[in-house]
């Protein structure tokens, strides 16, 4: 199966009014400056776009203007996973009724489940979606995590193609390639990862820090996969300070700010998300203008 993209995907937030209604002309601006910015691909109500706190009216909305805004000039790939399969399902069919090229789907939270109760979930998703379906591994939100093995059998299926592999362990990350070879596309999950994981194999990254420096993580990605690893790794570590920054608090906190700083449409934050401290704005501050000339 074609890749769904290759490069830089932004896990973009969603922009709220200051009365916590969602900012539909701030949305759009955001995704044609993604456009102009080289971003490979927009990630709508993922983690970082607040997609637990959006009720399904608000996710197929945010579904449906995303593709009408990028009208085919970038992939738009929806955030439709849950931790119940019969809502996922649900989600998935009006979704693909909005034109979304794919799903990303976290793998099942707080309920969990077994290795082998993940692939049947997966398998139910992607037995009835007509669109390709992402797997979104990611440990620290979920509190279970996917093993290379269970990877290998995701890969079996032909409309399972991808992983947003958020777990930091680069061993398991080679051993999970190795394991699936070409029939599953890993994308990292990690800003602080994108070189070690492109010289492990990784199409490209699902990012937060495209959000603020879309180019710029392009650039990075695109080095690293075709190879130039020094270059890649001279611009991982330029970023470094920013990356930190804006995980110094719970994402989609510290990257809404710093967009704001910017002045960019980021809007408010959702309740149960607040705003950092004094503090840790100052470090995110520090860092926005130590690198603003890559920007």
């Amino acid at each position: 199966m074609k890749p769904v993209f290759i490069g830089s995907g932004v896990a973009l937030i969603t922009p709220f009014d200051k009365d916590g209604k969602i900012d539909f002309k701030g949305f759009e601006k955001l995704i044609e400056y993604h456009i102009e910015n080289k971003t490979d691909a927009i990630i709508v109500c993922g983690t970082t776009g607040e997609g637990s706190t959006l009720t399904v009216y608000e996710r197929l909305n945010l579904f449906s203007t995303a593709v009408e805004v990028a009208h085919g000039r970038i992939p738009v790939i929806g955030g439709t996973g849950s931790n119940s399969t019969s809502f996922s399902l649900s989600l998935i069919k009006e979704a693909e009724k909005t034109g979304i090229d794919a799903h990303l789907s976290v793998t099942p939270y707080y309920n969990k489940t077994s290795q082998e109760g993940l692939i049947k979930h997966y398998y139910a998703l992607a037995d009835e979606a007509e669109k390709p379906i992402i797997v979104y591994n990611v440990p620290s939100r979920t509190g279970m995590n996917i093993l290379p093995e269970t990877y290998k059998r995701l890969s079996e299926h032909n409309n399972i193609c991808g992983v947003k592999e958020a777990d930091t362990s680069i061993a398991k990350l080679i051993k999970s390639i190795r394991l699936c070879g070409d029939k599953l596309d890993f994308y990292i999950g990690n800003d602080d990862m994108i070189c070690p994981a492109a010289a492990c194999g990784c199409k490209g990254v699902i990012s937060v820090l495209a959000n603020v420096m879309p180019a710029f993580t392009h650039e990075m990605t695109y080095e690293g996969i075709t190879g130039s690893t020094l270059k890649c790794r001279e611009m991982q570590s330029e970023a470094m300070d920013l990356i930190e920054a804006l995980f110094c608090d719970v994402n989609p906190i510290p990257v809404k700010y710093a967009m704001k700083y910017l002045d960019m449409d980021s809007g408010i934050l959702r309740l149960p998300l607040y705003e950092m401290s004094e503090e840790k704005k100052e470090r995110i501050r520090i860092s926005l203008e130590a690198i603003k000339h890559k920007l």
